[in-house]
C-alpha cells in the first residue's frame, strides 16, 4: 500500500511533467543560443545612438561649465 503511494506519483511524474519539462527547457536554449532577433537588434542599435547623443550633450555641458565656473569639478568629484 505505502509503494503505491510512492509508485503513483513517480509514474504521474515520468510520463507527463518531465517530457514537457525537456521540452520547455530545450526550448529556452534554442531561443538564448540564437542570438539577437530583429527587432532586438534594432532596439539595440537605437539606444546606442542616443546613448551617443547623451555623451556628446554631456561632454559640451562639462565643456560649457569649465568655462564659466572652473572649480565646479572639485566640488563634485
Amino acid at each position: 500500500m505505502s509503494s503505491f503511494f510512492l509508485a503513483g506519483p513517480l509514474i504521474v511524474f515520468l510520463i507527463f511533467v518531465a517530457p514537457l519539462w525537456l521540452i520547455l527547457h530545450y526550448r529556452s536554449k534554442k531561443k538564448t543560443a540564437s542570438g539577437l532577433s530583429e527587432d532586438d537588434f534594432e532596439r539595440l542599435q537605437t539606444l546606442s545612438e542616443k546613448a551617443e547623443q547623451m555623451q556628446k550633450r554631456v561632454e559640451t555641458l562639462e565643456r560649457i561649465l569649465d568655462t564659466e565656473t572652473p572649480s565646479w569639478r572639485r566640488r563634485y568629484e
